[in-house]
C-alpha cells in the first residue's frame, strides 16, 4: 500500500538531540519529512556534539519528557512512535509509562547505546531495563552487530550466533528484529530481518567507501517508521527504509571534519 489516501502519516521520534544535524531528533524529523510524513518530537537530552564527537550530554527532566508525550498524544496523535537516544532507566521508565496509556500502530525501537565516536548514549547498567519496558511494545526492534552483543550478552561470530541473539529480543516481546550488518566487514552488507513467527528476509547491499555515516541508525530507523505509517507490511518498509538510507549515503555532502551527515533530503528537488 503506498500512503493512506487522504491522510498524511504521523510520526512521533523521541530521541537526543544533536547539535551537529546529522543523527538523533535532527536526522529523524528530516527523514520524516523526505518521507513525507508529519514529524513531531519528544527530546530526551541536549548533546554538544559534531561530526568529531560528543563534547557534553544533558538529560532532559522526566517530568518534561512525560509532558511532551501527553501534548502531542492528546492533540495529534501519532500512527507511528519511534525512539532513539533514552540515555538512563529513569527516563526509559517515563517513556514507557506513559506510551502504554495511548493508542497507535507500532512503536520502532531503535536501541541506541554508542555514537558514531563511540560515546555513550545509553548508561549500560540500563540495558535490561530498555529490554523488560520497551521491547515488549515493539513492533520491530533495529540493533546492529556491537548492539546486539551487547543486548543479547553474546559474542557473535556467525549467522547462527546472530540469529540466536535475535530470537532472544524477539523473546522479550517485540515482532521483529532487524540486524544491521554494517559493523561487519564485508564488502556486500547485509541486514536480517527475524520475525516471531520464523519468517527470515536478508537485504544485501554494496559497501560504500565514505566517512559520512553519522546518524545512519537513526535515519533507518526512522525511515522504517515512515514506511510502516504508509501502510507497507513490515518487510517491505524495511527494504524500501535501506534503499533510503543506501541513496542518502551515497549522495552525502561533505560536511564536517570526522564521520559526516547523510543526504536525508535527497528525495527533495533543489532550489532552481
Amino acid at each position: 500500500m503506498d500512503g493512506q489516501e487522504g491522510k498524511l502519516p504521523k510520526v512521533l521520534t523521541i530521541a537526543g538531540s544533536d547539535s551537529g544535524g546529522g543523527a538523533g531528533i535532527q536526522a529523524d524529523l528530516k527523514t520524516i519529512t523526505a518521507l513525507r510524513c508529519y514529524g513531531m518530537s519528544v527530546i530526551t537530552a541536549v548533546t554538544a556534539q559534531n561530526t568529531l564527537g560528543i563534547s557534553g550530554i544533558s538529560p532532559i527532566p522526566t517530568d518534561i519528557v512525560k509532558k511532551q508525550i501527553i501534548a502531542i498524544m492528546e492533540d495529534i496523535g501519532a500512527d507511528v512512535v519511534k525512539t532513539g537516544m533514552l540515555w538512563d532507566s529513569e527516563i526509559i521508565f517515563a517513556v514507557a509509562s506513559v506510551l502504554k496509556g495511548y493508542s497507535f500502530k507500532y512503536l520502532v525501537v531503535d536501541p541506541v547505546l554508542v555514537a558514531k565516536s563511540g560515546d555513550l548514549l545509553l548508561m549500560r547498567e540500563c540495558v535490561e531495563v530498555l529490554k523488560k519496558e520497551l521491547f515488549p511494545m515493539a513492533w520491530i526492534v533495529t540493533p546492529n552487530i556491537p548492539e546486539l552483543e551487547e543486548l543479547s550478552g553474546r559474542r557473535i561470530s556467525s549467522v547462527r550466533d546472530l540469529i540466536i541473539s535475535a530470537e532472544e529480543i524477539l523473546n522479550e516481546g517485540s515482532k521483529y528484529v532487524l540486524v544491521k550488518g554494517g559493523h561487519l566487514e564485508e564488502e556486500i552488507i547485509v541486514d536480517r530481518l527475524i520475525s516471531a513467527d520464523g519468517k527470515f528476509n536478508e537485504y544485501s547491499h554494496p559497501r560504500l567507501n565514505t566517512t559520512s555515516t553519522h546518524g545512519t541508525g537513526c535515519t533507518l530507523s526512522s525511515a522504517i517508521a515512515c514506511y510502516l505509517a504508509c501502510g507497507y507490511e513490515t518487510s517491505v518498509a524495511v527494504g524500501k527504509a535501506i534503499e533510503f538510507v543506501c541513496r542518502a549515503i551515497d549522495t552525502a555532502p561533505q560536511i564536517g571534519k570526522g564521520h559526516g551527515p547523510l543526504n536525508h533530503l535527497w528525495r527533495i528537488p533543489s532550489i532552481e
